[in-house]
């Protein structure tokens, strides 16, 4: 299941994620995951949330990054959750048609492994092409 927030520069994407993970930690079981492009997200969460800077890891395409997701799955069964904060920065593209495609891949990938995923987009949510809309 892929769940897409998107919305401008500024307006709550980020307090919104903060939010779903304390949820999550509370009510899910299995640890939790929010890939971000930068350490940013300095507050006290859950011990059930790993926090990864992707800039610690040369995430610098979609390709990348869906490699290093599926190696995270591979190496921890217990993930529930995957949260990435900033898609397009954490993957270095802001090219409509390869997010789509990893949307895509994220649902196929996540679906078959009851595998949640939030992930954030910082664009107006009425320049979402009709792939992005229909996780929105």
């Amino acid at each position: 299941m892929v769940r897409l927030i998107m919305s401008g520069s500024g307006e709550g994407k980020t307090k919104q994620l903060i939010e779903l993970m304390e949820s999550a930690a509370e009510n899910e079981v299995g640890c939790m995951v929010c890939i971000e492009p930068q350490r940013n997200m300095s507050f006290n969460l859950r011990h059930q949330t790993r926090m990864i800077d992707s800039s610690e890891f040369d995430i610098n395409s979609f390709p990348v990054l869906r490699g290093f997701i599926s190696g995270l799955y591979a190496g921890n069964y217990d993930i529930s959750h995957i949260f990435i904060d900033n898609l397009c920065k954490v993957a270095h593209s802001s090219d409509e048609r390869e997010i789509g495609e990893f949307l895509n891949w994220l649902d196929a990938f996540s679906s078959p492994l009851n595998l949640k995923t939030t992930v954030t987009i910082s664009a107006s949510a009425d320049s979402a092409t009709d792939t992005m809309r229909k996780y929105m």
